[in-house]
């Protein structure tokens, strides 16, 4: 038995390579497929477990925070019921008071308000009197005036009217004289336009028989010499004519052949081109797909790498935000502590302030504002105007707005405060004053060595006191005499008695 051969490997031509080429891409791109939807899955159940945790976690939270907020605002709640109920009670007497009293200046303004409103109603009895005696002296006054005009518009009206018709004679006179002059005119330039249309004319024709006569001497010689030239060259070109009919035959044989091999040439190129144009745009297409599935794979990879950062990410931030709310949250509890003291310190000081309070005041707490609302809305488009660059400010201001009654009553406070200074100032300087005189009245009174050595009304000797003598003015007479000088002295009690 002959032993048989071993069969030698087909080598595979470019289709089929193309073909397992591709076969093995398809695989590929379906294992990375499987790939990312195995990844995908993974990274959204992880996902959701951590989102589920951070969700338990929140509430958690959120149940032991209300349970504090709860506690703290109950407290304060009872607290503030507890000083609503006093102050209300101390409203309704204040605001009992405030009734009774408006009561009584109601009726006050009541009778003020009819004891005007006759007196108004007086006042414009006596206006309207006033009135019709004026409307009568003018109305008078304008029927004169007219009749004066009506009498200096006839006059003028007569006057322009003469004048009128005196020009529309002139102008019609002046019309007619240049309407006469016009038809003159005209008359004599239609004979002299008549006549040189005429002359021309003539000279037209002459010129034209002449011209005529011309060219057709001209044109015959032409005829002569060109039908001679023809004549000529027929004679001429009779062989050469023959033997370009011949070539012409040749020519157009020939011309069909190159057209025939031209057509059979250019379809041979283009199907080479067609060829040509296959195989790179085979090729160019399996570049592309190769070039498309490695970007995909480098994405995926990217992708994956931020999706691990962002993880660790949000796990750190996730960390640092419940430490954040830690210490938030104590932070919080310790304000809210400091606040509740302050406020519990502000109502004790309050109820001890309470304690001295006047009656007006326990009456009226806060006074009455005296600016008008107009006057209030254009203090606030002055106040928008100045801070409406600064919106922080403005937004804490709109904060502070229910201390307005506080502030009111802090400044009611200041105010008294300054007229007691200021009154408190003007008996110190009353009491110096006092003080003075009654020295002085001392001193005028008791007789010692400084007494003596000091300025003393009382003290006369030898019709002579120790005050300075007054300027005396000396006036020069005729006789050229000083008159004797005069003194005029005032006791000290005298005058003590009157300013007392």
């Amino acid at each position: 038995m002959p032993k048989k051969g071993k069969k030698a490997k087909v080598p595979l031509t470019d289709e089929e390579q193309l073909i397992l080429f591709q076969q093995k891409l398809l695989a590929e791109e379906e294992m990375a497929k499987k790939k990312e939807k195995l990844l995908s899955q993974f990274l959204k159940d992880k996902l959701a477990k951590e989102e589920h945790n951070s969700a338990l976690n929140l509430n958690k939270i959120n149940t032991h925070w209300r349970t504090v907020l709860r506690e703290v605002k109950t407290k304060e709640l009872h607290k503030d019921i507890e000083i609503l109920s006093q102050t209300f009670e101390r409203v309704v007497d204040c605001k009992d008071s405030v009734i009774k009293s408006l009561a009584k200046d109601l009726s006050e303004a009541e009778e003020q308000y009819s004891h005007a409103l006759r007196s108004h109603l007086h006042n414009i009895d006596q206006l309207l009197a006033l009135q019709r005696n004026r409307l009568n002296l003018l109305e008078e006054s304008y029927n004169m005036e007219l009749e004066a005009l009506t009498k200096e518009f006839e006059t003028e009206r007569k006057t322009i009217i003469d004048q009128h018709e005196k020009e529309i004679h002139y102008l019609q006179d002046v019309f007619m004289a240049m309407e006469q002059n016009y038809i003159d005119s005209e008359y004599e330039n239609k004979l002299e336009f008549q006549s040189m249309w005429d002359d021309l004319k003539n000279k037209n024709l002459e010129e034209k028989h002449f011209l005529r006569l011309q060219l057709e001497n001209v044109v015959e010689d032409l005829w002569r010499r060109f039908q001679e030239a023809l004549k000529n060259y027929t004679d001429a070109t009779e062989d050469r004519k023959i033997a370009f009919e011949t070539l012409k035959v040749k020519d157009e044989k020939s011309s069909k052949e190159i057209e025939d091999q031209m057509k059979k040439i250019q379809k041979l190129q283009e199907a080479i081109t067609i060829s040509r144009g296959k195989i790179a745009f085979h090729s160019r297409e399996s570049e592309e797909k190769n070039q498309i599935v490695r970007n995909d794979k480098d994405l995926i990879l990217m992708q994956l790498r931020k999706l691990k950062a962002q993880r660790t990410q949000v796990r750190e931030q996730a960390q640092e935000n419940l430490v954040k709310l830690a210490l938030e949250s104590n932070a919080t509890l310790k304000a809210l502590k400091s606040i509740v003291d302050k406020g519990e310190k502000i109502l004790k000081l309050g109820e001890i302030c309470r304690k001295f309070e006047s009656e007006e005041e326990k009456i009226l707490p806060f006074y009455l504002s005296s600016v008008t609302a107009r006057d209030m809305e254009d203090i606030e488009l002055q106040f928008l105007e100045d801070f409406s660059q600064e919106e922080e400010l403005a937004k804490v201001l709109q904060d502070y707005e229910g201390m307005e009654n506080f502030w009111k009553r802090y400044n009611k406070v200041k105010l008294e405060v300054l007229s007691l200074q200021h009154r408190r100032d003007q008996l110190l300087d009353i009491s110096e004053k006092l003080r003075e005189m009654l020295k002085q009245y001392l001193d005028g009174i008791t007789v010692s060595d400084d007494v003596l050595s000091q300025i003393n009304p009382l003290l006369i000797v030898n019709n002579r006191s120790n005050l300075p003598r007054p300027l005396s003015t000396t006036i020069t007479h005729a006789s050229n005499k000083q008159p004797p000088t005069s003194y005029n002295v005032i006791e000290a009690a005298h005058v003590v008695s009157h300013t007392l």
